[in-house]
């Protein structure tokens, strides 16, 4: 479990290909003191620490992984969002991440906006009926409020904080990012369409029906 506050821009190393992808990845995370079978949010996919060396660490990827994801896409020198993995006791400031991306979405539009960056991105479908605005979105593994939903785009808003500290605000349009809907409203979507029964699906106004939405 994560929160989407991001920790550190860790910078990959090596990228070994093979039946499982290996990544190597220097953080200022202290990787020595990793405990090996923790899990650390690379971009947002939830990996597992096999290996660490001096202030490096080895996770790996499944051809799922790399299907259902951007990892694929590192290479030596890329930037990823790190975070380690929530402790019971821990702050929840962002919001409740488990690690596991729903779709591979595209940059549509940056503007600036006073102090803000301004980020527009693709929304398909089959994940569109999980975003509501004012809702939570996890970009790359970042903890984001939805500010705007359209039929097949959303947008959300970078504060400076953010775009310092983490890698969002270097992503031009067309470059493809990482999403993880609220996990909430997945499990509020999933409940409402059993109620309705088979085929019925997830609409507006079974949304509005339950309460939500406004």
């Amino acid at each position: 479990m994560f929160t989407g506050l991001i920790q550190d821009i860790g910078v990959v190393e090596r990228v070994i290909p093979g039946g499982m992808t290996d990544l190597w990845i220097r953080t200022s995370l202290g990787a020595r003191d990793f405990t090996l079978g923790e899990s650390i949010a690379v971009d947002g996919a939830c990996l597992t620490v096999v290996e660490r060396a001096g202030d490096s660490f080895r996770v790996q990827a499944a051809p799922e992984t790399l299907r259902r994801t951007t990892l694929g896409a590192r290479t030596p020198g890329s930037r990823v969002n790190l975070e380690r993995a929530l402790a019971l006791g821990d702050r929840l400031g962002g919001h409740m991440v488990s690690g596991h991306v729903d779709a591979v979405s595209e940059v549509l539009e940056t503007r600036t906006e006073g102090g803000s960056w301004v980020m527009l991105f693709r929304l398909t479908p089959d994940i569109a009926p999980f975003f509501i605005e004012k809702g939570s979105v996890a970009i790359d593994g970042i903890s984001l409020t939805v500010n705007s939903v359209g039929v097949d785009h959303f947008g959300v808003q970078l504060i400076p904080e953010t775009q310092e500290r983490t890698t969002l605000r270097s992503r031009a349009v067309g470059e493809r990012v990482n999403l993880e809907a609220d996990m909430i409203g997945k499990y509020v979507a999933r409940l409402i369409s059993l109620r309705q029964g088979p085929g019925a699906g997830l609409t507006e106004a079974a949304l509005k029906a339950a309460g939500f939405g406004g």
